[in-house]
């Protein structure tokens, strides 16, 4: 099933019973409600379009797999305001925490059946926010398998199709329409008003939302903690899409890895939060793992990586929901 099916179209669909925006045909920002729990998730509607993907060979920092530099368009999607937390990840990571919370909040939890034939992590050994922070902070450690699971059981618990933005998705929201390389400018100086890195974070990840947003008002695009996109990591990548070589800006995930992140992190140099910096996965995320055999869930060395959600504008059909979710885990053991 290829996953352009599930970019989305210019036409929207009736809003789903949980939803929190006016039922119209208005493409506009709103709060995702998840019921059974006092959690809502800000959805911003972010408008199609077409833009340069990569950077060009003057960009300083800029890499090789930035380029060539190519023309891509972009159907109108939501993504997320901020990174998912940990309020609202422990929620599907625990059942028990879900539980509960559904017993505080029965008003709206019809979909409580259907969580529970949800696949979710192990237990994790450890506490997975390293004591950095939890209420507010974004949700770190996890592989980028848990985070489309993560999709998976708030589609169970919403009825609403989220999954993980592709490379080109996330960059161009990054960009909000600009061509610099940071959506704010070119002027370095002014990266700590939005974004916390290396130069500022003190060693750890900060509450989301705390420095300024992009012109799409998104926050933490750049910097806090790295992003899960849908795609396998391939250097060349851009030159095949270039080339005409393949048909989608987006290279499916065939292998463990790499994938892709984006966005750069709280233990980065200001270069990897350029909008059109691309970070790999690695084998030593997990190097930690004291899990036998290591986790299809947990990234115990990667205190730096979390995500954020999309949902296209148009909503896929169930058997391609079902295709993007019914995922098996890459082993790597």
């Amino acid at each position: 099933m290829r996953l352009k099916h599930l970019i989305g179209a210019l036409a929207l669909i009736t809003v789903t019973q949980n939803q929190t925006w006016a039922q119209t045909t208005d493409f506009k920002s709103y709060t995702q409600t998840v019921p059974g729990s006092n959690e809502t998730y800000e959805m911003v509607a972010i408008p199609g379009g077409t833009y340069l993907m990569g950077s060009p060979a003057t960009e300083k920092g800029r890499k090789a797999d930035e380029g060539p530099q190519h023309k891509v368009a972009i159907e109108p999607f939501y993504m997320g305001k901020y990174e998912v937390t940990w309020d609202l990840y422990d929620l599907f990571a625990f059942t028990n925490m879900e539980k509960e919370m559904a017993a505080k909040y029965p008003q709206n939890d019809a979909n409580l059946s259907k969580t529970d034939a949800t696949t979710r992590p192990s237990p994790p050994y450890v506490d997975m926010s390293f004591g950095m922070g939890r209420s507010g902070y974004p949700a770190i450690n996890m592989t980028q398998y848990a985070a489309i699971k993560f999709c998976a059981w708030l589609y169970a618990k919403t009825g609403v199709f989220f999954r993980l933005p592709t490379e080109a998705e996330w960059e161009y929201a990054c960009r909000a329409k600009t061509t610099t390389p940071y959506s704010f400018g070119a002027d370095v100086k002014k990266l700590g008003e939005y974004a916390v890195f290396n130069g500022n974070s003190g060693g750890g990840y900060k509450q989301v939302g705390t420095k300024k947003p992009n012109p799409f008002g998104l926050y933490d695009m750049h910097g806090n903690v790295l992003e899960w996109t849908k795609d396998q990591y391939i250097p060349d990548y851009y030159a095949s899409v270039a080339k005409g070589l393949v048909n989608e800006p987006y290279a499916p995930t065939t292998t463990l890895y790499p994938n892709t992140t984006r966005g750069g992190s709280w233990d980065d140099d200001p270069t990897a939060l350029r909008s059109a910096a691309r970070t790999p996965s690695a084998p030593a995320w997990k190097v930690l793992d004291p899990q036998s055999p290591k986790s299809d869930w947990w990234l115990t060395s990667a205190s730096f990586v979390g995500f954020r959600l999309v949902r296209p504008a148009k909503t896929p059909g169930e058997e391609e929901i079902r295709a993007y979710y019914d995922i098996k885990p890459i082993k790597d053991y």
